[in-house]
């Protein structure tokens, strides 16, 4: 099957200001599509208060040490990544606001989203103090030194590479966030996690029904901006301390990795907008189509060898554990 996308109704390419105006009625759609679907959860049902007890410092209780928490080291190493990409929520917020507005339903989603990110991280920070998961000093020196730096997007340039990003980044904090819980080892957080993904998805499915009607009305400016994002994509907490040392542990313990990125990521938002299956795009559209072709079938190259190197990997660990 393949769609053909309805006749452009300029000659000239879309202004974001043009373009914002333009999807204004589909964002009031899909704003009131998500308040209808998403469900209230609370955070502090999820939080286990009763193991909570005074740190040493000021209050004088117990110093934190690695064995109070039964979070393994993996979902260690990706809670603190998860909650550390939610502390930016202010610099998030900028950005969005800034490029879409706080007026109208563009406004009211900006807001929206913002109250329902800063759950999670709320919810995350109780979790790990009270559950003593992380060192809590080490913890606010990192969230500290992150938040300093802020937040500047990769794709402020541009409203559609906007959209096209969250519509991606979306998907991949679910995933992660999932298969954290998975792996934690604390079926409570596991719960949470659950939570929080699920809030991600709904947000996800916003951003892609938004890049769904872009491709219609502008195809070419649209294609253009799913190519350019899928193929410089990286995470928002990439500037955090030690990430590519915890991106590389979660990549071998299987939360996140090349393999998940083009199967559980790409590959859904892209077959849902049936991107690859346009036709009757102009040069620049067709070209980025092209484009983005040849880096998928890339993607699932370097996915397939990063595969082959992890079973490896994973083998000699279960071997030298059995030797032990």
């Amino acid at each position: 099957m393949t769609i053909a996308p309805v006749q452009r109704t300029a000659s000239t390419a879309w202004t974001d200001a043009h373009l914002i105006l333009q999807l204004e009625e589909v964002v009031e759609t899909e704003l009131n599509r998500h308040l209808k679907v998403a469900k209230e959860w609370m955070p502090h049902e999820f939080v286990p208060w009763s193991q909570g007890r005074d740190f040493d410092g000021a209050l004088g209780g117990e110093a934190w040490a690695l064995d109070q928490s039964k979070v393994t080291p993996l979902g260690r190493v990706a809670l603190v990544v998860n909650l550390l990409t939610e502390d930016n929520l202010p610099s998030y917020h900028h950005e969005i606001a800034t490029m879409f507005g706080r007026e109208g339903a563009w406004g009211t989603w900006v807001h929206r989203w913002t109250a329902e990110e800063g759950r999670h991280g709320i919810a995350l920070r109780d979790y790990l103090l009270t559950t003593r998961a992380v060192d809590p000093v080490e913890l606010e020196r990192a969230r500290m030194i992150h938040m300093s730096e802020g937040f500047e997007s990769d794709n402020a340039h541009s409203m559609l590479h906007s959209v096209a990003y969250v519509a991606f980044q979306e998907l991949a904090t679910r995933i992660s966030h999932r298969n954290t819980g998975h792996y934690a080892g604390d079926p409570l957080c596991e719960q949470l996690l659950a939570k929080i993904a699920n809030d991600e998805n709904l947000h996800m499915v916003f951003y892609r029904n938004l890049l769904k009607a872009a491709l219609d009305f502008a195809p070419d400016q649209t294609m253009r901006a799913i190519a350019d994002v899928v193929t410089d994509f990286r995470m928002p907490g990439h500037g955090m301390p030690g990430f590519e040392r915890s991106a590389a542990q979660l990549a071998i313990g299987g939360i996140y990795n090349l393999r998940i990125h083009h199967d559980d990521v790409l590959q859904p938002v892209l077959r849902h907008l049936k991107v690859m299956e346009i036709r009757g795009l102009g040069p620049a559209g067709q070209l980025a189509q092209d484009e983005l072709g040849r880096f998928l079938e890339g993607l699932d190259a370097q996915a397939s060898k990063f595969d082959e190197r992890q079973a490896a990997l994973l083998a000699r660990k279960a071997a030298n554990a059995a030797r032990k």
